[in-house]
């Protein structure tokens, strides 16, 4: 396990917000935290500690009068840390190039790749031609419905027919270095981990893969580590103090480092 941590943008302003709260119309969503500090403050922060792999997520839509200020924010982020941070949030192959450039270590895909509910096989070639696969993260944030997680797009607003299973991840992950899965309908909410997704992507484990969504706690950490059989990394947002959480960031950090030295 490693701690991979995170810049969430929208409406030009770092934040924490609910993840199921999102909506493109009127820029709305649920916060749990709008920092005073730009998003370069924290990818500093980041840096200090050596910290690497984390994400600046855009969360405005490109066609929010807001994203040219949210995208400013990002690049701020990447031109103080660069090649310590991966980014996200309306990457196509049009743009990977750019963000690659000003300093992202990755680029995080998901929607470019999930079209009319389904993978686009001809789009997800096209982008790991753009970006190279040792530069692409695929991003399988899911919800859940009934007893399956089915990956969600277009910033967690529409569900596709693609189900998280160990036979999508070993397609998928021909084509990227890594996986992003934001357990969406936790996100945001600092009130347990989703247990048994955790342990769909800990059995399998092949490539990398960051755990988002629910972390609350010390011993949602701790759940998290068995559930993902010490294989899965870990972003933790709105319960850490830095967002105005209640877990301290230092002690997360020595925390992670003596739970990944048990695996060593």
């Amino acid at each position: 396990m490693k701690f991979r941590p995170c810049i969430d943008i929208h409406n030009g302003k770092v934040k924490q917000i609910v993840g199921g709260s999102l909506k493109d119309q009127g820029d709305q969503a649920a916060e749990n935290f709008v920092s005073e500090q730009d998003a370069a403050f924290y990818a500093e922060l980041y840096k200090k500690a050596g910290l690497k792999g984390g994400h600046v997520i855009l969360l405005n839509g490109k066609d929010s009068p807001n994203y040219e200020a949210t995208k400013a924010q990002a690049l701020l982020a990447l031109k103080r840390y660069p090649r310590g941070l991966q980014i996200g949030g309306g990457i196509c192959p049009e743009n990977a190039s750019e963000y690659l450039e000003a300093g992202a270590s990755h680029v995080i895909v998901t929607s470019y790749v999930f079209k009319n509910g389904v993978i686009s096989w001809e789009n997800l070639e096209k982008i790991r031609n753009t970006a190279g696969k040792e530069h692409l993260v695929l991003d399988l944030s899911c919800r859940k419905q009934k007893d399956d997680y089915y990956i969600v797009t277009d910033r967690w607003q529409k569900f596709t027919k693609e189900r998280v299973t160990e036979q999508i991840l070993e397609e998928l992950s021909g084509y990227a270095a890594e996986f992003l899965v934001h357990a969406v309908d936790v996100e945001g909410k600092a009130s347990g981990i989703e247990k048994e997704l955790a342990s769909l992507l800990g059995n399998w484990g092949k490539i990398p893969i960051t755990y988002a969504g629910g972390v609350g706690s010390f011993d949602d950490l701790h759940q998290l580590d068995i559930c993902g059989n010490g294989k899965l990394n870990v972003t933790i947002g709105s319960a850490l103090d830095l967002f105005g959480g209640t877990m301290e960031y230092k002690k997360v950090i020595d925390y992670i480092e003596k739970a990944r030295n048990g695996y060593e």
